[in-house]
C-alpha cells in the first residue's frame, strides 16, 4: 500500500493530482491519501481530508511507500518506522506555502537512504516507480545510519538556530 500525505496546513493539489494520475495510469487500487484542504478530488485513489495522529501513524506503519510534501513530520515518521519516502516540496511561487523552506528540506535530505526527492510533478511518477523497487528498511530511526542521524540532528539544530 502507498500512503500519500500533504500535511494539514495548506492544500497541495499538485501532489494529489500527480499521484492520482499515476495510480490511474498504473491501475493501482492500493493508494490512500490524506489530502487536507485540497480542492482536487481524486478519481483513482481513496482519500480523506484529515485523520487523527494514531490513524496517521498506523497508515505509515502499514504502507510499503510514503509519498509526501517535504514536511519534517512526514519525513521523520517515515524514517522512524523504516519506510521509504518520496517527497515533493511545496513551492512558494505557486502559492503552496509561505516560503521555500520545503525545497531547502528536500535538498538537505535527498542524499539520504530511503528518501527520494521529486522537485516537481513531472519527476514524481518516475520517482515513485523507482522508490517502489527499494527494499524496506524495517529498522527505523533507532537503527538508522550514523550519517542519517547526524544529518537530521544538524538540520534540526540549524533550523532552530535560524529562528
Amino acid at each position: 500500500m502507498i500512503f500519500v500525505t500533504v500535511g494539514s496546513s495548506m492544500a497541495f493539489d499538485r501532489l494529489v493530482r500527480a499521484v492520482d494520475e499515476w495510480a490511474g495510469f498504473h491501475g493501482r487500487t492500493d493508494v490512500f491519501a490524506q489530502i487536507g484542504q485540497s480542492d482536487y478530488q481524486p478519481k483513482h485513489i481513496k482519500a480523506a481530508r484529515f485523520m487523527d495522529p494514531p490513524e496517521f501513524r498506523e497508515l505509515v506503519r502499514s504502507a510499503n511507500l510514503i509519498v509526501a510534501h517535504a514536511g519534517m513530520g512526514s519525513i521523520i515518521t517515515a524514517l522512524e518506522l523504516g519506510k521509504p519516502i518520496v517527497v515533493m516540496p511545496r513551492r512558494e511561487h505557486l502559492g503552496e506555502t509561505r516560503s521555500d523552506h520545503q525545497v531547502a528540506t528536500a535538498k538537505h535530505f535527498e542524499q539520504q537512504p530511503n528518501i527520494t526527492v521529486a522537485y516537481d510533478e513531472t519527476e514524481l511518477p518516475a520517482k515513485i516507480d523507482r522508490a517502489e523497487t527499494l527494499p524496506l528498511a524495517n529498522q527505523g530511526l533507532p537503527g538508522a545510519s550514523p550519517r542519517l542521524i547526524s544529518t537530521v540532528r544538524e538540520f534540526i539544530e540549524h533550523s532552530s538556530a535560524s529562528r
